[in-house]
């Protein structure tokens, strides 16, 4: 694994950061990807009187570049407006771990998706519309 991976990955891959579950979450987003295996899963508790993502937690069963994502992306929207983490793109979370081998960019997609996913359940939750976004499959 390593040689092929960045330090930034190697290091979120061996301390992932908010690992866990957010038992009462305003969001949660669920995504897999058959063809590699890998399941998601990303929590999100947001201020409702700012509509400030306060914490984010993740568990993911996957490779390595899996965890890494994931764990980048908590640590990416944590602090920003539910406006702002919608521009966190899959390239943000990539380049944010000093780049992905191009076979494991699926990874990243998977890490905006679930992000995407907790986002759109909150907004369900709170009457508002959802967010119809558009995702390149990297495989």
């Amino acid at each position: 694994m390593e040689g092929q991976y960045s330090d930034q990955v190697m290091e979120h891959f061996r301390n992932p950061r908010n690992v866990g579950e957010i038992p009462d979450a305003d969001g949660i987003g669920n995504v897999g990807n058959p063809v590699c295996g890998d399941i998601m899963r990303l929590y999100i508790k947001v201020d409702p009187a700012t509509e400030t993502i306060i914490d984010a937690k993740f568990k993911t069963f996957g490779c390595g570049a899996a965890i890494a994502t994931s764990s980048m992306v908590t640590e990416l929207v944590k602090g920003k407006t539910i406006e702002e983490a919608l521009k966190v793109s899959n390239h943000a979370v990539a380049e944010a771990l000093g780049g992905l081998p191009k076979i494991k960019m699926h990874c990243s997609v998977l890490a905006e998706q679930a992000l995407t996913g907790a986002i759109n359940d909150y907004l369900k939750k709170h009457g508002k519309p959802v967010v119809d976004k558009k995702f390149k499959d990297a495989h």
